[in-house]
């Protein structure tokens, strides 16, 4: 019955020995990130020239590569560890059943029979604690197994939200990939033809910084947000290889412009907005305005319930571009998402949503949860 002694210690370290390896790529990982990412912002903020937006894009490519990296060194890792507690948990199941055999045997002999075969009382009361002892073993070894187990389903749940993880940032990769492509093909690496792109489109890249600007400073005065997924959806039709961005602008799209054919800029807030309104109520609206005045502007024209500031599942929620008017934009046109869940004390909204810079750059897709307070108004068909 030595066994179950044999495959108790083993059990007290629970991660591999080479462990660290990982852990010392992960850290330098994440120094590389913000090495990255702190570059491109520093980029953004110089004067707007061919070769500091591709250096940008370039910067922001890096940064996304690197968090890619990461996440495979993490779910890498935690595969090892997943078949280090697979080998612990068959060999104590191998072990546990022996012992339970050996038990079983023992546990047939009666406390007569046991004092018949020992020599004196001592060695009668050195079996029946040895059997004792056995048995606070076997229970401790139960446990022991039942803990690991537990410990693998947490960490395979931690491999599927890694793989997610991934697929967002390979998504993010090939939109700054199809960016930097587009930038080159309209300019055709032409300092002055850069600038001419960018001349023509002055105002609306200032409302487009502008609005994501006020988003920050809104998220940050609401008590930020919590992602739940990020990337591209699967089913809205502007994604990342047919409208890409151009810094906080779309491009191509169906008009060769960044028109999504219905009103509205592919991969910006509104178009989402109308392409997940159809998909609940089987009403494509085109006329939603920007995204401050979405939630208004379906009140007003098309009936819908104004809820004010309490949102609803099925609901539409805008940030006034204002803050203190639905239909006036100024510089800033504001932002507007799908409401797809409310917590249960109304305080929390998770929403859907495109365009809101996230980390992974303009004109992605995101589903978060944010502060009811985020928003100004909520509509409801």
């Amino acid at each position: 019955m030595v066994a179950v002694f044999a495959f108790v210690a083993p059990l007290q370290s629970m991660m591999p020995a080479f462990a660290d390896q990982y852990d010392e790529k992960i850290r330098a990982l994440q120094q590389d990130i913000s090495r990255y990412q702190a570059e491109a912002d520093r980029l953004n903020s110089q004067a707007a020239t061919l070769q500091s937006a591709l250096a940008q894009i370039a910067n922001e490519k890096a940064a996304l590569q690197a968090q890619i990296d990461l996440n495979q060194t993490k779910y890498d890792q935690l595969v090892i560890d997943i078949a280090a507690n697979e080998k612990k948990i068959k060999d104590s199941q191998d072990a546990l059943g022996t012992t339970i055999a050996n038990l079983y045997v023992d546990q047939k002999i009666s406390p007569i029979e046991m004092i018949a075969s020992s020599k004196n009382i001592s060695q009668y009361l050195d079996k029946q604690e040895y059997r004792n002892s056995i048995r606070d073993e076997l229970t401790s070894t139960i446990k022991t197994i039942k803990d690991l187990k537990a410990q693998l389903d947490i960490q395979k749940t931690d491999v599927e939200k890694i793989l997610t993880q991934q697929k967002s940032s390979r998504d993010s990769l090939v939109a700054k990939q199809n960016e930097q492509q587009s930038l080159l093909s309209k300019t055709n690496n032409d300092e002055s033809a850069y600038q001419q792109l960018i001349g023509s489109s002055t105002a609306q890249i200032a409302a487009a910084k502008a609005t994501q600007a006020a988003l920050r400073a809104r998220t940050t005065s609401t008590g930020g947000y919590t992602l739940v997924d990020g990337g591209s959806l699967p089913g809205y039709p502007w994604n990342n290889g047919n409208c890409p961005m151009l810094g906080y602008m779309s491009t191509e799209g169906s008009d060769g412009n960044g028109g999504d054919g219905l009103g509205y800029g592919c991969r910006q807030c509104v178009s989402f907005v109308a392409y997940r309104v159809a998909k609940a109520v089987n009403v494509y609206y085109d006329d939603l305005g920007n995204g401050g005045s979405a939630a208004y502007n379906l009140v007003v024209r098309h009936g819908w319930t104004d809820l004010g500031r309490t949102p609803q599942p099925g609901s539409v929620a805008s940030l006034w571009g204002t803050y203190s008017a639905p239909y006036s934009s100024g510089s800033n046109p504001g932002h507007t998402a799908y409401v797809e869940d409310v917590s249960a004390d109304g305080s929390k909204v998770l929403v859907s949503q495109y365009n809101y810079d996230y980390g992974a750059g303009y004109g992605m897709y995101s589903e978060m949860w944010l502060s009811s307070n985020f928003f100004n108004q909520y509509s409801k068909p």
